[in-house]
């Protein structure tokens, strides 16, 4: 899988860029959680996403945030992140300019960037949230939420509590027009640890397969 080094707002960024042979494949991207809690493009979620995604037929990019790996800058409190992101997203057009579909997903921090590129960018047609920290972070900017998408967390996770994932579903579920999916995988934690990773992936691979088919937002 090439390596990829293309320009952010901050210098450079790092990236892992996996293409199809179709031209007019859909696209994705895949953020990484907390740049300063570990977080990398490496992160097992964020890889194993990655693939999921692959091999559903999609060209995946995932990348560094600013500051993590070979990426330039410096961690920015999300709001640099968040324009990382939609460079990466800049890039990955330029690059298929005849894609049908373009997603985006996200874990943890990575999921509240990700929600948040949702609002910046229409042509996102759908998006996965892994473990979404509803409870530190303020998603309110979800007012309305452009794209359906899938929601997933663990029954287990005491780094972002269910309880707050469950609120932040429950406001998303008011707004017409989009249909947001909720999974939550019993007994698993934040990191979706084993046994709970393939079910993560299944959950995801086959959400992702049913919106291909129907072609909806």
């Amino acid at each position: 899988m090439p390596e990829v080094i293309f320009p952010g707002p901050e210098g450079r960024l790092e990236g892992r860029y996996h293409p199809q042979k179709e031209k007019d494949a859909p696209i994705a991207i895949i953020l990484h959680p907390h740049p300063q809690f570990g977080g990398t493009m490496n992160n097992k979620v964020v890889y194993n996403l990655h693939y999921a995604f692959y091999n559903m037929g999609f060209t995946v990019l995932r990348f560094n945030f600013r500051g993590v790996g070979r990426s330039q800058g410096e961690y920015d409190q999300g709001i640099g992140e968040l324009s990382d992101a939609a460079s990466a997203l800049d890039y990955l057009q330029s690059m298929n300019q005849n894609a049908k579909h373009c997603w985006v997903a996200g874990f943890s921090f990575g999921a509240w960037i990700g929600m948040q590129l949702l609002m910046r960018r229409p042509e996102i047609t759908g998006f996965i949230s892994v473990s979404p920290p509803a409870n530190m972070y303020d998603f309110s900017f979800l007012a309305p939420c452009p794209s359906s998408g899938l929601i997933i967390n663990g029954g287990a996770d005491r780094v972002a509590p269910p309880a707050d994932t469950h609120a932040l579903v429950d406001k998303l579920h008011e707004q017409k027009g989009i249909t947001i999916t909720h999974q939550e995988v019993e007994g698993a934690g934040h990191f979706f640890e084993d046994p709970h990773m393939d079910t993560l992936i299944d959950n995801v691979d086959s959400y992702v397969r049913r919106r291909l088919t129907e072609n909806t937002r």
